[in-house]
């Protein structure tokens, strides 16, 4: 006993002394300051893949822009290539490949600059003879034409004996297999001067090819590009060569 309470506790019960003692308690936090949370907006991690997507579809759009720039896949309809090229086989066209500007135009935006006449510039090369070009013809303007160029600009052009002759001198040309070429127009009796600017294209099938002996020679600015492979059919897949002519 002590003053005049009992401190013995009853075995298995607390201390009613420890019961008396304060609890000691957390401080309350202030809230006012902390951000609400909004269940509405996404997750970063939702948005970042979302981004992705989009970002993969912009550099998948820009690829491809970007390719069809450079590069055209067209189809051979016709027979005014064989033996070369067969009707339906699939080509892949070079478009910028004859790109090419007016450089002194360019020099005449610089003030108190003007040059006289044209400097036309090809950052790659102009056509060359032998190449197999893929073209807007004058005729039939829906249907691109494809033939091989011959004369280049400046150069006299004239069809005789089954032959082409090029400034007076008879052209070989392998890819024929023998074939005559024949014209029964003025080229058949005199020469004609190809335009600065132009070239004049055949085809190589010359009994069945609308060509340069019809609508005459073309400008550079109507080429669409060169084809350049040969992807089908697998068997006459490669590269399409130039003729490295022997004159």
């Amino acid at each position: 006993m002590h003053d005049g309470y009992r401190t013995d506790t009853v075995p298995g019960q607390p201390d009613p002394q420890l019961r008396m003692q304060p609890i000691a308690t957390v401080p309350e936090q202030d809230t006012t300051e902390l951000p609400l949370v909004d269940e509405a907006r996404p997750r970063p991690r939702q948005r970042g893949a979302l981004w992705e997507v989009v970002e993969t579809l912009i550099l998948a759009l820009l690829i491809f822009i970007a390719v069809r720039a450079v590069v055209l896949n067209f189809r051979v309809d016709g027979l005014s290539m064989e033996p070369t090229l067969d009707t339906g086989q699939m080509l892949l066209v070079n478009r910028p490949i004859y790109f090419h500007f007016d450089a002194n135009q360019l020099v005449n935006w610089l003030p108190l600059v003007e040059l006289e006449g044209e400097r036309i510039v090809y950052p790659f090369h102009p056509p060359q003879r032998g190449d197999i070009v893929v073209l807007h013809p004058p005729i039939d303007q829906g249907k691109p034409y494809i033939k091989r160029v011959i004369g280049l600009p400046g150069e006299r052009i004239s069809i005789q004996d089954g032959g082409v002759y090029i400034n007076g001198e008879r052209l070989d040309e392998p890819y024929l297999n023998g074939i005559a070429t024949s014209w029964s127009g003025s080229l058949a009796t005199e020469e004609l001067r190809v335009p600065e600017g132009q070239v004049f294209v055949m085809g190589d099938n010359r009994n069945n090819s609308t060509d340069s002996r019809y609508f005459g020679p073309i400008d550079i600015d109507e080429i669409i590009g060169k084809a350049w492979i040969s992807y089908w059919p697998s068997d006459a897949a490669g590269i399409l060569q130039t003729p490295d002519y022997d004159r």
